[in-house]
């Protein structure tokens, strides 16, 4: 069985055809790269997945499970996880906190016992620290881990987004354009913990993503989008010297 299976999906906004039956699957511990021009509907395909926006048609399944329908909160206690393109962090909050929030499906004491903080709560605390404590490690956050996300450099908070999504100890990974706006050495850590969440966690991820050396490099299959429809899946060679494809990007030469 495919990890995730998008079947058909359909969005619609009033008269506005975002998605026209776009359909993929995603197999266990596959980096999967969603590419297309600005306004192809890829991040739409996430915000369906993540259950930010309700389809008009279609189905999609994470695991056996159908997901349309269900609420956000939902959908990331299933074992997905995402980022976002400008972050989304808690600016005033420290990258440990961010963290922290970003388990909060894994919480499971109740508000009496947090109020008393009774010794099930503090060894429950401990362990959601040792858990963010870990993912810092892993994504070399150690310098910034007190430090007021605001204040970050923007390629840091990227980074803190993409830890954040770690934190949550998902099964799947969203990743919405995480090197957006990362100068060349910060693309080249982001491409290493990419690799590192691969083969060491073995997560899979639907991965968008702009730089095309990025995505030939890393990518293990690509599928493009234009307009909201499907012109182009496979490998990255095929896919990215698929005549389609190019015109897609680089427009026709009449």
């Amino acid at each position: 069985m495919a990890e995730l299976d998008v079947s058909g999906l359909v969005l619609r906004f009033g008269g506005l055809q975002v998605l026209d039956g776009v359909s993929f699957s995603v197999a266990p511990g596959e980096l999967f790269a969603l590419i297309g021009p600005n306004g192809a509907g890829k991040t739409s395909v996430l915000n369906c997945i993540s259950g930010i926006y309700r389809p008009s048609a279609g189905s999609i399944r994470f695991d056996g499970r159908d997901l349309i329908g269900l609420k956000p909160h939902s959908i990331a206690r299933a074992g997905l996880a995402r980022t976002f393109q400008h972050g989304e962090m808690f600016r005033d909050m420290s990258v440990v906190d961010n963290l922290l929030a970003g388990r909060h499906a894994r919480f499971k004491t109740n508000p009496f016992a947090e109020a008393l903080f009774l010794p099930t709560v503090r060894r429950a605390e401990l362990a959601h620290r040792e858990a963010v404590e870990r993912i810092i490690e892993f994504v070399e956050l150690e310098r910034y881990r007190h430090a007021p996300v605001g204040g970050l450099p923007f390629g840091i908070q990227k980074l803190a987004g993409f830890a954040r999504a770690l934190a949550l100890e998902p099964k799947f990974l969203l990743l919405d354009e995480p090197s957006a706006g990362l100068n060349r050495d910060e693309r080249e850590d982001l491409a290493r913990f990419l690799l590192r969440v691969k083969h060491d966690l073995g997560l899979p991820m639907i991965w968008i993503e702009h730089d095309m050396q990025m995505v030939s490099d890393l990518a293990d299959r690509l599928h493009v989008l234009d307009y909201g429809r499907t012109i182009a899946s496979g490998g990255p060679e095929d896919v990215l010297n698929d005549p389609a494809v190019v015109s897609a990007y680089l427009g026709t030469v009449e």
